[in-house]
Order: C-alpha cells, then sequence, then structure tokens
C-alpha cells in the first residue's frame, strides 16, 4: 500500500492560509478551532463519547471496531461525499483530526480509495495548536509594537484599517472594545480568539517587524488579551490621534447607531433588528451605571430611549447626537484620561486621523 502524503510545516500552513479539512467531533470544533478550518467530523460528539467509553471498558480494537459500525453503509458513503467534495474545492488543503491519528488516517485511507490523495497533519489540531502558542511568543520577541491610541470616536479603528502593516484586534474578537461593542454575529472562543492573534502576527511579521494595533485593555467584549502581548502593549510607543468633539461624536453616531444598526438588520431583519439594537445599546448604557452614577445614568438612558424613538418615528439621528456627546464628556474622555497616565510608553505623535496616517505609512523608528 502506497504511503498517503503528511505534512508537518505548520508554519507555511498558517502561512498560506491552508483550508483544513477539521474531522474533530462539532463539540471539540466548537470549542477550539483556525479561522481556515471547516469541520466535517467523522464522528459526532454522541458517536466519539461511545467509541470512548469502549476504550475505556474493551480497549483500542474494540474501539476501532465500534467506530466502524457507526460510520458505515449510507451514513459512511454521505460523510464520504462530502469529504471529497472539500478535498476537490480546496485541492491546497489538508486534514487532521485531535493528535493525527486514528481518525484523520481512517478518512485519508478513505479518501485515497475513492482515488482522492489529500495530505494530513502530522500531530493533528493538538500540534497545531502548540505551534501557535509558542509562535506568538516569538512574535513578540521580535515585533515592534506601536499603539494607535486616542479618545473614544477618534477613529482609531479607521487607521488601523488603513494601514498594511497593522493588526485589527477588535475585528479578530469580533467586538469593537467597548460596553456598547456587541456585535449580532457575537464573539468567538477564547481559543478561536487566540489562534487568529497567533496566525495574524505570523503574517504580518512577514512584512517586516512595525505592527501596528490600536491601544486596548485587557479585555475585549468577554475576550482577554494573552498576558504576554498585554505586557507588550503596556510598555508599548503610542500615535495619538486627536479629534474635535464634534467629529468624535460623527463618528461614534456612523458605528454605533448607522452602521451597528444595520448589522442588526441584516442579522435579525427589519422588525426584530432595530429592536435589537436599541435593547443592546441599553443594556451596554446599564452595564456602567455605577461609574456613572444613577442620576447622571437616568438622564443619558432617557436621552437614549427620545433619541431611539425619534428615529423609529422619522429616521431623523439627531438627538441621537445628546446622549453620544454627553457620554464621551462624562464617562469616555475622563476614563480615557487616567488608562493614558497608566501608560509606560512614548507618544510619538499626535495629530488628526490623516495625520496619523500619514505618519504611521513613513516607517517610523521605534
Amino acid at each position: 500500500m502506497a504511503t498517503l502524503p503528511e505534512t508537518s510545516d505548520y508554519r507555511q500552513l498558517f502561512l498560506d492560509g491552508t483550508p483544513f479539512l477539521d474531522l474533530r467531533s462539532p463539540g471539540e470544533f466548537a470549542h477550539g478551532a483556525f479561522p481556515t478550518a471547516t469541520n466535517l467530523p467523522l464522528m459526532s460528539d454522541e458517536e466519539r463519547a461511545r467509541v470512548g467509553t469502549c476504550y475505556k471498558q474493551q480497549g483500542q480494537a474494540a474501539a476501532i471496531a465500534l467506530g466502524h459500525r457507526l460510520v458505515s453503509g449510507a451514513e459512511r458513503e454521505r460523510r464520504l461525499a462530502a469529504w471529497s467534495g472539500f478535498a476537490r474545492e480546496h485541492p491546497d488543503g489538508c486534514l487532521y483530526c485531535w493528535r493525527g491519528g486514528l481518525r484523520s488516517q481512517t478518512v485519508q485511507q478513505w479518501l485515497a480509495d475513492a482515488g482522492i490523495v489529500y495530505p494530513r497533519v502530522v500531530g493533528g489540531y493538538k500540534a497545531l495548536r502548540r505551534f501557535l502558542l509558542e509562535e506568538l511568543e516569538r512574535s513578540l520577541q521580535r515585533a515592534q509594537l506601536v499603539l494607535i491610541g486616542g479618545r473614544t470616536g477618534t477613529g482609531k479603528t479607521r487607521v488601523v484599517a488603513a494601514l498594511d502593516n497593522a493588526l485589527d484586534l477588535e475585528g479578530l474578537a469580533r467586538h469593537r472594545g467597548s460596553s456598547f461593542g456587541h456585535l449580532p454575529e457575537g464573539q468567538p472562543s477564547q481559543i478561536d480568539f487566540e489562534n487568529a492573534l497567533s496566525i495574524g502576527f505570523l503574517q504580518q511579521l512577514q512584512r517586516g517587524d512595525l505592527v501596528f494595533l490600536e491601544d486596548e485593555g485587557r479585555l475585549i467584549g468577554r475576550l482577554a488579551l494573552p498576558e504576554n502581548l498585554r505586557q507588550r502593549m503596556q510598555d508599548a510607543p503610542m500615535l495619538v490621534v486627536e479629534e474635535s468633539l464634534a467629529e468624535r461624536v460623527e463618528v461614534i453616531l456612523e458605528d454605533y447607531v448607522v452602521d451597528l444598526g444595520q448589522r442588526y438588520m441584516d442579522s435579525e431583519g427589519v422588525l426584530e433588528g432595530p429592536a435589537l439594537h436599541r435593547a443592546r445599546l441599553l443594556e451596554g448604557l446599564d452595564r456602567i451605571r455605577k461609574r456613572l452614577g444613577g442620576e447622571r445614568h437616568q438622564a443619558i438612558r432617557t436621552q437614549m430611549e427620545k433619541a431611539f424613538a425619534q428615529q423609529r418615528a422619522s429616521g431623523d439621528l439627531d438627538q441621537h447626537r445628546a446622549w453620544i456627546s454627553a457620554l464621551l464628556d462624562s464617562y469616555y474622555d475622563p476614563m480615557y484620561r487616567y488608562q493614558l497616565s497608566q501608560r509606560a510608553g512614548r507618544i510619538l505623535f499626535q495629530g488628526r486621523r490623516d495625520e496619523v496616517i500619514s505618519f504611521a505609512r513613513t516607517g517610523l523608528p521605534c
């Protein structure tokens, strides 16, 4: 029997954005996966649990036999058709299971018997995950980090998006980084976030050592920045974006009222979307009630409710500017001043968005 292809060049797999055929159970996949992976499991969670119990009670041979009985006949053909379809659609891909063992070897052989020779990742998901954890540490030792800072609403994320050598932490976390930053699609798992983050650094460092990041706290939504990254960011130099209050209000209006509102309509429909959008923003305000103080919180909440009522009645967004301005002045600006005072890194440049982008593109020394 011919030897089937395998690879252990984990770095190149991630640099190439290799499509992965993930054969683990749905539960394993949900716990942690890679951005380019598609889950087409050999066994369901229930089937895997039964095989695992059999292995403990009767040994490996009995467990393998049970696995073949569970995935046989028409069900085997259905799954094989899905794997074959993936392989034909992604001829540059690879397959793996948890450790690169029986599950991936079995499917690889079944595909070969069907005339499709498809490579297997040595060590499976576990080896790829371990590589990314180690690679993030190596990346952080090499990378020259520069933060994009500034008050809320200055458009820091717009600066990050305009730079080729930048990593969008909020994009990877699928969250806008504030109490109001929840997105309809929800956040990935912590492990998925860490995997994507390490891959992002690996790919960015192909362009050079300089990497721009938006200044973030310990958490982006419910996801925590890895401690080694957080420590590097604490001491990193910074470019500070400065915009007028009026401009900042317009940025918040566009991002959190217009764009976020559209996202909710796209996700939940024209009836449910606006109601959920309004509810989520009010929930965000309620989460910071203690910091605002009861009286101020209630005043801003009333403004927000009136703004949504006006928007619903006439489409007019003007009243949103009142609560946005009040929130920036009474909450976000004082918090920014405190956070900036805690930073150890020096400020390299301060200016408007376009000025910061221009300065960053000059290849500044760190």
